[in-house]
């Protein structure tokens, strides 16, 4: 497929997510006020859209605590921040096996199961614009963590979002998640337009090369809308290389640390150097009424 570049991009910040780098630098937010406040910083930034995980405010650790996603949700939208709110629903679908002689019994420390309904009990309390469905199950980073979500179980997330009205953001994390994810749409359990976000460089899931890069992009309808990133060291390459092959971009902590080698990054930093990076390549940045024209969005 020959390249097309997208001349009017929006970006996405992702504020916080879930893994272990709350210890690794001072600029993870962890509270729902550290978490609403980085979002607001980073829309400021030029941010049309914030992707929010929440924290246990005293340990850093991933949670899925309804009363913390309203917190996060009440105080941007109190601020009058024009930003559309995304929250993850990836929550829910976590487990971890015992040894490798010993798979069962599961290990407690880290096994989180939750079926659909509670999966997207705060999508339903918050109404985001956008909430995400990572559309496969995969082995997830390093020990015996399998990111878990089975075709019955997306197929019912899938429809209790759009019956919210909230847009499911697909999370491909290889490309056996996009053969699904049109599979939802054939069935219309989600509805156009779709959106799309591939996640690159996720042991185990695709790696960020521009080949398997390529592969994915060539996956997707040409009617759909996506946006891309990498995790690590190649976070702050992938705006470019998303612009030119006709998608958006997503940066923010949830992916890289860092703004330059050796630097730790806030949130509204990386959104400042990806704007710079898409009005180079001479692309306009679109904020939060032309994406929510674009993929019909419910403004709450």
């Amino acid at each position: 497929m020959p390249l097309t570049m997208n001349r009017e991009v929006f970006i996405t910040c992702a504020v916080t997510g879930s893994g272990d780098t709350a210890g690794k630098s001072r600029h993870v937010p962890r509270s729902p006020k550290e978490i609403a406040d980085s979002a607001i910083e980073a829309a400021k930034a030029g941010a049309a859209i914030v992707h929010c995980h929440v924290r246990d405010p005293e340990t850093g650790a991933p949670s899925r605590r309804n009363d913390l996603y309203k917190e996060v949700t009440d105080r941007i939208r109190a601020s009058e921040t024009d930003v559309i709110l995304n929250l993850t629903a990836g929550m829910g679908g976590d487990l971890i096996f015992g040894d490798v002689e010993n798979p069962l019994p599961l290990n407690p420390k880290g096994t989180d199961m939750a079926g659909a309904t509670e999966r997207v009990s705060h999508v339903a309390e918050c109404l985001p614009e956008i909430c995400t469905l990572d559309c496969g199950t995969m082995n997830f980073s390093l020990g015996d963590y399998v990111m878990t979500n089975t075709p019955s179980t997306l197929r019912a997330m899938a429809k209790m979002m759009t019956d919210l009205g909230v847009r499911p953001e697909i999370e491909a994390f290889d490309t056996g998640h996009l053969w699904f994810a049109k599979q939802l749409v054939e069935e219309g359990l989600i509805e156009d337009p779709v959106l799309v976000q591939l996640c690159m460089g996720v042991p185990w899931g695709a790696p960020d090369d521009l080949n398997t890069f390529m592969a994915m992009v060539n996956n997707i309808p040409s009617s759909w809308t996506f946006s891309a990133f990498a995790i690590g060291r190649n976070a702050m390459a992938y705006p470019a290389a998303a612009i030119l092959a006709g998608g958006n971009v997503r940066v923010g902590l949830e992916d890289n640390l860092y703004v330059g080698k050796g630097q730790l990054a806030t949130n509204a930093q990386l959104v400042e150097k990806a704007v710079t990076v898409v009005e180079s390549m001479g692309a306009k940045i679109i904020g939060p009424e032309e994406v929510r024209k674009k993929l019909k969005l419910q403004k709450r």
